[in-house]
């Protein structure tokens, strides 16, 4: 019986062709480990080769790489602030609003007349903060929630179980930390919600 002519594979040859870095063909696919960061450095340091020749030292190419990273950021947050001056101030009623609640609590408050107030000054987004505030307390005093300073509103929702409840902390949410606009329809419209889920 003739035997098939078969090819043997010689290990060891495969082993060394595999080590040597003339056959590694995957090292032109790899990306290059080079971040933004060093690109940058690299262009500037060119440019200042250019500019400069070769006589400037390391130590005072990345002094004046700081330097011009520091006065970018610099002319950056100049233009912002000359464009944009609102982002770097805050809103002195919303200020006044947020040190309000740090001590806030649905005890001690007089909601009728708050609620008067603010809406004599049309300031409905406080309108509708009290009205919240006055509809915990009520539902509070009922004893279907269980009032705790600690607690989110979405918490009060699961405990009242009422589709106007849950419609109510929507629309309080949305204008209270989602800078929705408060206006007199809405204020009517959490007001009947109020009412009808059981805070009145």
């Amino acid at each position: 019986m003739i035997r098939p002519d078969t090819l043997v594979c010689d290990t060891l040859q495969i082993h060394a062709l595999q080590q040597n870095p003339a056959y590694n063909y995957n090292r032109e696919l790899m990306a290059r480990q080079e971040t933004l960061w060093d690109w940058l450095k690299m262009k500037f340091a060119e440019w200042l080769n250019d500019f400069l020749g070769n006589s400037v030292s390391v130590g005072v190419r990345n002094a004046l790489l700081a330097f011009i990273g520091v006065l970018v950021v610099g002319l950056i947050v100049w233009f912002l602030y000359k464009y944009r001056p609102e982002l770097f101030m805050r809103n002195s009623r919303d200020a006044k609003e947020e040190d309000n609640d740090e001590n806030e609590t649905i005890y001690g408050i007089d909601f009728d007349t708050e609620i008067a107030k603010a809406l004599a000054a049309s300031n409905y987004r406080q309108a509708v903060r009290y009205l919240y505030l006055k509809t915990l307390r009520r539902l509070s005093d009922a004893g279907r929630i269980n009032w705790q300073p600690s607690k989110t509103p979405s918490q009060y929702v699961y405990e009242v179980q009422r589709d106007e409840f849950r419609q109510l902390t929507q629309h309080f949410l949305r204008v209270r930390y989602g800078n929705f606009e408060a206006t007199r329809e809405l204020y009517d419209e959490m007001l009947r919600l109020s009412k009808e889920g059981g805070g009145e």
